[in-house]
């Protein structure tokens, strides 16, 4: 029993003689050759330790992309999270804070509770300059703004070129720090029976305060001559 034509030699048939339909679909179908792809060699140690490597990198970045981002300033200007409410803005809010400050400062300085009673520049200047002002009780004494002389409050917000105080009136100033001279006192506790001490009395120029309160905690300063205000 005689094998059926090809299909592919059937149609060479139609356009050609038998013969050399039959020679065509023999060498360019039957026998053409099947071109496969050379086997890959194994992968060095070197090579799997890069590929894992990287794989490493692409999954640590996918999760980094996944964890929330801190907001900037700017959104959170946007949002008001920078602003206090005005409900908020009472000078008996803030009054505790203040209470709190004080024993902060006792306890840098040194003072009080059976301790030396005074401090001295050389010793305090930079424990000043790099403490913590959220809840000083600040004064203007010197500006060269007048209208700015003689304001006194809270410190609820330490910028980094500015301080925002609530007053005793309830009422939240901004008050820059460059070229303006702050005054605050520090009560210090007498013994018992023994006549009470005079408060420790401050003045602090702003521009040594113009970074933020978490920057000045690391930060060495050097005496400075008092620039003229």
């Amino acid at each position: 029993m005689s094998q059926p034509t090809p299909f592919a030699q059937e149609l060479l048939e139609r356009a050609l003689p038998p013969d050399v339909a039959a020679q065509c679909h023999e060498e360019r179908v039957v026998k053409r050759p099947l071109y496969l792809r050379p086997t890959s060699p194994e992968p060095s140690a070197r090579a799997l330790r890069r590929r894992a490597l990287n794989e490493k990198k692409e999954k640590a970045k996918k999760r980094k992309a996944l964890k929330p981002r801190p907001l900037s300033a700017a959104k959170k200007r946007s949002l008001g999270l920078l602003e206090i409410p005005k409900e908020q803005i009472k000078w008996s809010i803030y009054l505790p804070l203040h209470n709190l400050w004080l024993g902060y400062m006792r306890d840098i300085l040194g003072v009080g509770d059976g301790r030396a009673a005074y401090v001295n520049p050389a010793s305090a200047g930079p424990i000043l300059v790099s403490a913590d002002m959220h809840g000083a009780l600040l004064e203007v004494v010197r500006s060269r703004c007048v209208s700015r002389v003689g304001l006194k409050g809270i410190v609820v917000r330490d910028s980094q070129f500015a301080f925002e105080i609530v007053t005793e009136g309830s009422a939240l100033k901004l008050i820059p720090k460059e070229h303006t001279m702050f005054r605050f006192e520090i009560p210090v506790p007498s013994a018992e029976g023994s006549e009470p001490l005079k408060p420790l009395v401050f003045e602090i120029l702003g521009q040594h305060f113009q970074h933020r309160a978490p920057d000045r905690a690391n930060r060495k300063y050097k005496m400075h001559y008092m620039p003229d205000l």
